[in-house]
């Protein structure tokens, strides 16, 4: 294994405390469905504002699609309405003294969609796909923990050398590289998911439609329109069924601020996040708003391996010329928090402190040190001009009105004009993973409450790190970071390797997320997550 790519301590995506919409509304509740029997459809309506690029747990790599497989699919460990982590399709799970070897047995209740049951086969399958090369997930690192997962991956070894076996329906051994105290909480992500072996083999465009999809969570997919909605409903067959009251959800696709607000106040869409910009004032003495910490960071990736990026005097001056503050509190304008760097804030170190507060700017702005610099890189790289620019961003109101900041900001402040460009995400998720741009949009969210998962965005070899750049001293940090058990010592390599990411600088921070969201009164019990879109398994609706 060359390296143990995790080594987090706290989950955010389940433990943190969520907050949820309280009601007192009185209501009878049916024993054997979980759903109100006082003739109120339990049905919502949210915003997915584009097409899910995929819902293949496999594949999926970006926030749209996990919250629609989230909703379809469970894994070993699941999520109570509280956050708390709690066994899912797993009904016992022994360790060994070592902490190398999970012994996993599964349910007996435990079923897919179309009633055939879920077996520790469909688990084996599932893993060792995403690990095969040909499958081409993006997120197969995540299963790196594992005896020989890398190395499969990476064409090293064969899959009978990787670490996961079903012994029988209900059995799945687990031998990790070394101990992992976390690992129950990994396997609540869905690259952990189960898929039915029978259902994949035989057609490799299962997951494309409703008609072909088969899942064994607390939802099945109904109706998939594509660039249109998504629909999913309870599943009959769910094991725990009882407890789901929402029975059923649908996503519309509309991607203009302006519209789905508009939607949302007609009542036509029941939940929706990224208020426009022009409307938060407005809405904020709203009690349906909402602003929750995201425990990720906002920004613009360069390409270190195009003009004028690969100058790293270049990627420094465009930095120190833009003015987040005016970005957040001009723009944004929900909560978000200025970034001078790349962790965000939220994680507890040994001391007490907040990891970010230890060392909280790597830079300012600084327009006089911005122009030397760029006259510096004109100087070395032989330019008679500055070669041109073109930002790239995915469709959106808020993203766009960002970038023509951005724009504004660097003709004013370094009289360099740069082109903006937008694609639909699924067309820019493809074009930024080839490395197809110069200067582009995108936003990391944390797995976890760990400087890690973020800093992990840009290892040399990961399939997110979009910029081409690549640091052996910042890769070799990073790993001592995961791996060293003394957690005061574990989070000084973490911030020695931030340091060297923002001295070569081959993105720009903008800010902390936060999410706002306008969400219905007629609902309650929502959970809204520190790091994910809300889950309404445990929703009820309380009037019409």
């Amino acid at each position: 294994m060359k390296r143990l790519l995790f080594s987090f301590l706290v989950i955010v995506l389940f433990v943190v405390p969520v907050l949820t919409a309280c009601g007192n509304t009185a209501k009878q509740t049916s024993s054997e469905t979980g759903s109100t029997t006082n003739n109120i459809k339990q049905e919502i309506t949210l915003n997915a504002m584009s097409e899910p690029p995929t819902l293949d747990p496999a594949l999926a790599t970006d926030t749209t699609s996990g919250w629609v497989i989230e909703h379809l699919f469970e894994g070993l460990y699941t999520t109570d309405k509280n956050g708390d982590i709690v066994k899912g399709a797993a009904k016992d799970i022994q360790v060994s003294d070592d902490g190398k070897t999970y012994t996993i047995t599964i349910r007996d209740d435990a079923k897919w969609s179309d009633g055939d049951p879920l077996t520790a086969y469909d688990f084996e399958y599932a893993w060792k796909r995403v690990l095969n090369p040909e499958t081409a997930s993006d997120f197969a690192f995540y299963l790196y923990y594992i005896k020989g997962a890398e190395a499969y991956n990476s064409g090293e070894a064969t899959v009978d050398q990787v670490g996961v076996k079903a012994i029988d329906d209900h059995t799945l051994v687990v031998e990790l590289e070394e101990p992992v105290g976390f690992f129950d909480k990994m396997l609540t992500f869905w690259v952990y998911f189960p898929v039915k072996k029978s259902l994949v083999e035989e057609n490799k465009d299962w997951a494309a439609e409703a008609e072909t999809l088969v899942s064994n969570g607390a939802y099945k997919l109904t109706s998939w329109i594509h660039d249109s909605e998504v629909v999913i409903e309870k599943n009959d067959q769910y094991y725990n069924k009882n407890e789901i009251t929402m029975e059923k959800v649908t996503w519309v696709m509309i991607n203009q601020a302006t519209t789905y607000y508009q939607m949302y106040k007609g009542g036509q869409i029941d939940l929706i996040q990224s208020i426009p910009a022009d409307a938060i004032q407005t809405e904020k003495s709203n009690e349906e708003f909402k602003i929750t910490p995201l425990f990720g960071t906002y920004m613009f990736m360069f390409n270190v391996k195009k003009e004028p990026f690969n100058n790293p005097k270049v990627r420094e001056a465009f930095n120190l010329a833009i003015d987040r503050e005016a970005i957040t509190n001009h723009i944004t304008l929900s909560g978000e928090t200025p970034a001078y760097a790349f962790v965000p804030y939220g994680v507890k170190t040994p001391s007490g402190e907040d990891f970010r507060a230890q060392k909280e700017a790597y830079l300012k702005k600084d327009l006089e040190k911005a122009k030397q610099l760029i006259q510096e890189a004109m100087q070395e790289e032989g330019w008679t001009k500055f070669p041109e620019v073109t930002l790239i961003y995915n469709t959106s109101e808020n993203h766009k009105k960002i970038a023509e900041a951005i724009q504004d900001m660097l003709k004013k402040n370094l009289g360099i004009e740069i082109t903006l460009e937008n694609q639909e995400w699924k067309a820019y998720l493809e074009r930024t993973n080839s490395s197809d741009f110069q200067m582009a949009r995108m936003g990391w969210v944390g797995i976890f409450l760990d400087p890690s998962v973020i800093l992990d965005y840009f290892l040399g070899d990961s399939p997110n790190n979009r910029t081409l750049w690549i640091s052996e001293k910042y890769d070799d940090l990073l790993h001592k970071g995961k791996v060293e058990q003394d957690q005061t010592k574990r989070m000084e390599y973490l911030h020695q390797a931030e340091e060297v990411l923002m001295q070569e600088l081959p993105f720009m921070p903008i800010y902390f997320y936060s999410n706002n969201y306008l969400t219905s009164k007629k609902f309650e019990g929502i959970v809204y997550p520190y790091n994910r879109y809300p889950n309404v398994r445990w929703a009820k609706k309380i009037a019409e």
